[in-house]
């Protein structure tokens, strides 16, 4: 099935992942300056005012692109919203996110039927991020117009499944808008997304590593640095399983090679540990590409030259 409008002014087939803490409003309008998805999580306003003046900011910030570059419009953006019940700002900022009329809603940690129902009301579409087919049916089932699959390897909260079997197994069923993620940092990732079915690719970590992103330098430093190896999958920090960077695990006074398990349905973010907002850094192990710290737009261009790079070596055009 054709991409929506929305998704298919694209010029590049890529959705910046929304980062938690790191994403902010100058880190989305390059994005979707740059021809791609930029996204951002609502909690990452503090307070919870700020997104009203944020929602505004980039909305006006994307029009005034869109003015002067008639030529190549902006990409759209989209918010992140965790739908998980114990969200208790949702119904604010989804009244935000109706208020700007947000084109895109990514939602995670749970699918909720009044939650698609809000953002198609004012004309926006879904896309729901899972971790293995089941949770894909049912945010399909629930109203949700796309999905996004978290597989192995990508940053943040993640699943275990590698992409190629998660993509193939959604697609016996699913036609619909589909964007893949799990260490992906590179142009010719990309390409192999799209090959093996899905029609976007969802990127995170490459993009801690700007500019733009509201990371420490440290954190940015880790990033170029950092190789897969150097990633660890665990529950302890939030309740649901991830990937971390073993050098801010350990610099937090924790081994690396022996964390204990955390009660999956606590979601206690960390409870009497260092935060993982904070002090734990997420990263996807994709990372070992990422050379250096340079600006979104940069970053977006480097990945269409790989990208097409690939085409040519794979495709012959």
């Amino acid at each position: 099935m054709a991409l929506p409008p929305l998704l298919s002014r694209l010029s590049l087939p890529v959705m910046g992942a929304p980062l938690f803490i790191i994403s902010n409003p100058k880190l989305v309008i390059a994005q979707c300056c740059a021809g791609i998805v930029g996204a951002m999580p609502a909690l990452n306003a503090r307070p919870a005012s700020q997104l009203d003046e944020w929602l505004d900011e980039i909305t006006q910030a994307l029009a005034a692109h869109d003015r002067a570059h008639p030529e190549s419009p902006a990409a759209p953006f989209a918010i992140n919203q965790i739908v998980h019940r114990s969200n208790d700002r949702l119904e604010h900022d989804m009244a935000l996110c109706a208020k700007y009329r947000v084109p895109l809603v990514i939602s995670s940690l749970g699918a909720r039927e009044e939650i698609n129902q809000a953002v198609h009301a004012w004309g926006g579409l879904v896309m729901h991020d899972v971790i293995d087919d089941r949770f894909a049916r049912k945010a399909v089932e629930k109203g949700a117009d796309g999905l996004i699959a978290v597989a192995a390897g990508a940053g943040g909260h993640a699943g275990t499944i590698h992409p190629f079997a998660l993509v193939q197994e959604i697609r016996q069923w699913f036609d619909g808008p589909l964007a893949l993620s799990g260490a992906i940092a590179h142009g010719g990732a990309v390409l192999a997304a799209q090959a093996c079915g899905a029609d976007l690719a969802y990127m995170g970590s490459a993009f801690i590593a700007t500019e733009e992103a509201r990371a420490a330098p440290a954190y940015k430093q880790a990033i170029v640095e950092g190789r897969a190896a150097d990633i660890v999958y665990t529950n302890l920090f939030t309740g649901v399983h991830g990937n971390y960077l073993r050098g801010s695990i350990a610099a937090a006074g924790l081994d690396p090679d022996a964390l204990p398990q955390s009660d999956p349905s606590a979601m206690n973010f960390g409870a009497g540990l260092a935060k993982a907002w904070k002090d734990i850094w997420g990263a996807g192990q994709g990372i070992g590409v990422v050379r250096e710290v340079v600006p979104a737009a940069v970053r977006v261009a480097q990945l269409k030259a790989e990208y097409e790079a690939a085409r040519r070596r794979v495709l012959g055009a």
